[in-house]
């Protein structure tokens, strides 16, 4: 894959823009970042996806895809080699990122846009990024007597 090639399908997700930031491409939807071109070289690119998506596409494919360095990586920004990187799988890559940027109000006009479905409710979007919360108290429902 070129880095043109990265650019056209990144492009072709709904009201998606290119803009740039520290002095190379990136790609936005409704202004949140979901893919860079081009650092630390031409070579390279980033998808912006949860560290479990990050896990299953770097299991899937080490040559394409390997985390970031410090804490990005660890909140799922994920590099990309192009060179080895087939256009299957950097659409799913993109869409998923795509997915997890956009509004729910636009996602959900494009839910085939994604690989993966954006979760609705916060305990389901915690846990698709691996977050874990502890379980609410649960309020006594007998009244103390007085």
């Amino acid at each position: 894959m070129t880095p043109n090639d990265f650019r056209k399908l990144a492009l072709s997700f709904p009201e998606t823009e290119e803009r740039a930031h520290m002095n190379h491409p990136d790609f936005r939807v409704a202004g949140k970042i979901f893919a860079t071109l081009g650092y630390p070289n031409t070579e390279r690119g980033m998808v912006k996806v949860t560290p479990v998506e990050q896990e299953m596409l770097v299991r899937a494919e080490p040559s394409v895809f390997s985390p970031e360095s410090g804490a990005w990586g660890q909140k799922g920004c994920t590099r990309v080699n192009l060179k080895a990187a087939k256009v299957a799988t950097m659409r799913q890559a993109l869409a998923a990122a795509w997915q997890l940027a956009a509004p729910e109000s636009l996602s959900q006009q494009f839910p085939s846009e994604a690989a993966i479905k954006k979760p609705h409710t916060k305990a389901e979007r915690d846990s698709k990024q691996g977050i874990r919360r502890p379980a609410k108290r649960q309020k006594n429902p007998r009244k103390l007597s007085q």
